[in-house]
């Protein structure tokens, strides 16, 4: 199964058209899945991404991007569990010379576990990390 790992850096430019990002990514997400590949998240990344988009977006704007991924057959949805969250903290405080954010290492962390290579995302942080970014 091909899969991609989506950061809400990568979510935020394919809900917001006003992103200098947003035709691209968005036109790496559909690409992907018309090519019957499956998105990855997790809860962190989600309720960030939800968070983010009520506040710049709206309201309503967070409902329809709920509405659109929870429960969806092509999203694969990967809870932080105490486990992830741990080691994820090692990370977090390990690479002191970045400015990596708590959910940037949980994404890290799952990415590694799950061997994806690669994340949709704007994201440097990332690239950083030593992962491809799409778009």
């Amino acid at each position: 199964m091909k899969r991609l790992f989506v950061d809400t850096a990568g979510w935020m430019a394919c809900a917001d058209a006003a992103d200098p990002s947003h035709a691209r990514a968005s036109a790496a997400r559909d690409r992907w899945l018309e090519q019957k590949g499956v998105l990855v998240t997790t809860d962190y990344v989600i309720d960030e991404t939800l968070t983010l988009i009520r506040f710049r977006l709206g309201l309503s704007a967070a409902e329809a991007w709920w509405k659109q991924v929870d429960g969806s057959a092509r999203l694969q949805w990967e809870p932080i569990t105490p486990e992830r969250a741990e080691k994820a903290r090692h990370l977090f405080f390990r690479y002191a010379d970045k400015e990596f954010s708590f959910t940037d290492c949980t994404s890290f962390v799952v990415m590694q576990q799950l061997k994806l290579k690669q994340a949709l995302t704007t994201d440097r942080h990332f690239k950083q990390m030593g992962f491809q970014t799409v778009p």
